[in-house]
């Protein structure tokens, strides 16, 4: 499986981006997929994940009722909608894919497959 994460750039501090990790392979309803950030001069962070379903998601408590993940199995794409984007927000992401089978849990750590990042900056 390899991850194309795509949708960042620049917003104002308020507005809205949504990010897309496009997965090759046929096999991608079978992963839970991840979204992580990394500030500068940070370590990267857990922001969401869903199951293979998406009907398991979880959520790091700095961004809950901010950021929706979502995904679409038909287009082996996972989405991370982020609205009321703020300027702690600006970071790299990252989306990752761990494979869980079926599995409806959405378990840290372990992860199979990384995409390369794509820059979020939000101004104030």
């Amino acid at each position: 499986v390899q991850l194309q994460a795509s949708g960042g750039g620049s917003v104002q501090a308020g507005g809205s981006l949504r990010l897309s990790c496009v997965a090759s392979g046929r096999t991608f309803s079978r992963y839970a997929m991840y979204w992580f950030r990394q500030a500068p001069g940070k370590e990267r962070e857990f922001v969401t994940a869903c199951s293979w379903s998406g009907s398991a998601t979880t959520y790091a408590d700095s961004v809950k009722g901010r950021f929706t993940i979502s995904r679409d199995n038909v287009k082996n794409t996972v989405y991370l909608q982020m609205n009321s984007l703020k300027p702690e927000d600006t970071a790299v992401y990252y989306c990752a894919a761990r494979y869980t089978g079926q599995g409806m849990s959405v378990p840290l750590g372990k992860y199979d497959y990384w995409g390369q990042g794509t820059l979020v900056t939000v101004s104030s």
